[in-house]
């Protein structure tokens, strides 16, 4: 299980970890199997009813970090540089109690941060055995780092981008009038795979009326002559990092005028919101800058979601670009921009491309067309 991540990246990650978390007045970060284990040491795991975590104390904490995991499940870990990161790897069987453990090594802690995924069986675990520990969740720390990129990061996003996008190019490959949605997704599903993906994560191929639900997935739905189709794809890198891009096409006949204004009107707004973006920007600003023209179209009953969500190891993660979030956007925060319109019924539109906080701006990430492309 070696790391694509540089140990130095990893062990700067870690120290940052604990200095943000000292800032937080927390003393300890727990960090059971996900994402945040894989930002932190270069592997998730997997969470299930056998306590592996990571005990990261915040800087000038005396417990030393470990990684309390199963005996049977620690050579899972063998190939990370935990040695050169300074962390300890700390086993148990079955029959030992794994919270007792972690107890033991928290360095007696006042106040501990336990990760937003953490299943609830652990954290109920882990309260047992630290009583008059305060708990708090760990999310506040961590996405702190996570939402800010660094470089190797950034590449690895900009890579993604470029898959997803070798993607939307075959769409005339699959989408085609007389077949089911679900036909489509398979096949999209499987160049997902071919252009560079560990997996499909999602697959939205929202034809006709179908495309008025933002998140319909696929259907045994024909698509016919004439139809509006929302394709909103992505999946992960061997990295972790994510893809996720939202075109619209329309298929065989060129729609009608009131589509082809409507989106117009869409595809200005999703243009004035990447224009928008830059450092000191907030993300409600940028939400307001997708949702002004939408409105002053007549179709802002028709925007039912936020602009963006921020992307990484996670398909959504902060920042998120919604209405009253305060954020100032700062360089490396990486997220989507997608706003779209639904009408009930009939059909729906969705532009998405994620972009990339720069210092004087930002940078998209996908480069497909934004125009209504007819297939």
């Amino acid at each position: 299980m070696t790391p694509a991540v540089p140990i130095a990246l990893l062990a700067d990650r870690i120290r940052r970890a604990g200095e943000v978390a000292a800032a937080h007045d927390t003393d300890l970060l727990l960090v059971t199997p996900g994402t945040d284990l894989r930002y932190l040491i270069g592997a998730d795991g997997e969470s299930h009813e056998r306590l592996t975590c990571l005990v990261l104390p915040a800087a000038g904490h005396r417990a030393p970090p470990a990684l309390v995991v199963p005996r049977l499940e620690a050579p899972g870990y063998a190939g990370l540089p935990l040695d050169d990161l300074g962390v300890e790897v700390v086993t148990w069987i079955d029959g030992e109690d794994p919270y007792l453990l972690v107890s033991d090594l928290a360095g007696g802690p006042t106040r501990v941060a336990v990760v937003d995924s953490m299943p609830a069986a652990h954290v109920f675990g882990l309260r047992d055995a630290l009583p008059d520990v305060l708990q708090e969740l760990a999310g506040p720390v961590l996405r702190d780092l996570r939402m800010r990129k660094d470089a190797a990061e950034v590449a690895e996003l900009r890579a993604a981008g470029a898959a997803i996008d070798r993607v939307h190019a075959r769409m005339a490959e699959f989408l085609k009038p007389g077949r089911t949605e679900q036909q489509v997704g398979a096949d999209i599903a499987a160049a997902i795979v071919e252009e560079g993906h560990t997996s499909a994560a999602f697959v939205i191929v929202g034809s006709g009326p179908n495309g008025a639900s933002p998140h319909h997935g696929v259907s045994d739905r024909v698509i016919a002559d004439g139809d509006v189709v929302v394709i909103d794809i992505g999946g992960p890198l061997p990295s972790g990092y994510y893809s996720d891009c939202t075109r619209t096409y329309a298929v065989g006949d060129t729609p009608p005028a009131s589509v082809r204004e409507a989106y117009a009107v869409l595809q200005d707004a999703q243009d004035r919101a990447v224009a928008a973006v830059r450092p000191g920007v907030t993300a409600e600003q940028v939400d307001a800058a997708a949702r002004q023209p939408i409105t002053a179209g007549g179709l802002g009953e028709r925007f039912v979601h936020r602009t963006g969500h921020g992307i990484g190891l996670d398909v959504h993660e902060d920042p998120y670009i919604v209405g009253g979030n305060a954020l100032a956007l700062e360089p490396g925060m990486a997220f989507s921009v997608e706003p779209g319109v639904y009408l009930d019924g009939e059909w729906g539109a969705r532009i998405e491309d994620i972009v990339v906080v720069t210092d004087d701006g930002c940078e998209r990430l996908n480069g497909r067309p934004r125009d209504l492309v007819v297939l």
